[in-house]
């Protein structure tokens, strides 16, 4: 009896477990990619500097992005990789859904104006408008993979709600090497664990709010500005 060739067996798993490769593939690049970066001071022994952290995030970009056009290529060709690129493309949507993209500023300004009033001015929102732009990096790449490849497959077989918490989740958990290098007060030392949850728990309702959008627009372009509003916002208010 012939045996299959190795690339048929990999067209079939993928076939088999298409979020399920994602993910694994996700995960190892975008993980090696930031140990890259870091193995030179901890193979020193030495802490990672802040600015090492956030060289990071480039090198982790690259996971969800590759992945997730090279997957929608295996599994769906030519045909696919166009349908992927009109969706990220697909800006003819109702002005209701663009206005979805002051939800995350407006709430993190709501939360700031509380913070400084009744704890300390210390939580006074800023003008690093530099950072905006981080958010649009991130949202571009990222929901290539998160929206473009994952989200429509998960939500297929799952109900939208359901995908877009496990999404979240797992989005939450890839932060996981840079994750001591989001905020101000860095290194989150003994409060590591219960920022980290919190950051989850806030990544998952985002991720909630980004599936419901997508799934009512099928406009991953629109994700992607949500990304960008919810990420960039933190640093530019």
């Amino acid at each position: 009896m012939p045996t299959q060739s190795p690339t048929f067996q990999h067209n079939s798993l993928i076939t088999r477990y298409p979020v399920g490769v994602f993910f694994a593939l996700t995960y190892a690049i975008s993980w090696t990619g930031a140990l890259v970066v870091a193995a030179p001071y901890l193979l020193r022994n030495q802490a990672v500097p802040k600015m090492a952290g956030l060289l990071m995030f480039p090198a982790m970009l690259l996971g969800p992005s590759l992945v997730g056009i090279a997957l929608t290529w295996v599994t769906g060709g030519r045909n696919g990789l166009k349908d992927l690129f009109a969706r990220m493309g697909s800006i003819r949507v109702p002005v209701r859904w663009y206005a979805t993209l002051f939800v995350a500023p407006a709430l993190i300004m709501t939360v700031l104006f509380g913070l400084r009033t009744f704890v300390s001015p210390v939580f006074a929102s800023n003008t690093f408008f530099v950072g905006a732009s981080f958010g649009f990096v991130a949202g571009f790449f990222e929901e290539i993979g998160w929206m473009g490849y994952a989200f429509p497959r998960m939500s297929s077989q799952h109900s939208v709600l359901g995908s877009g918490v496990l999404l979240g989740l797992l989005w939450g958990v890839w932060h996981l090497p840079v994750v001591d290098y989001l905020g101000t007060a860095t290194p989150h030392g003994f409060y590591w664990l219960p920022f980290f949850l919190a950051f989850i728990a806030v990544m998952t309702a985002m991720r909630v709010l980004i599936g419901w959008i997508y799934a009512n627009t099928k406009s991953v372009v629109l994700a992607q500005l949500m990304h960008a509003s919810s990420t960039g916002s933190p640093g530019s208010l």
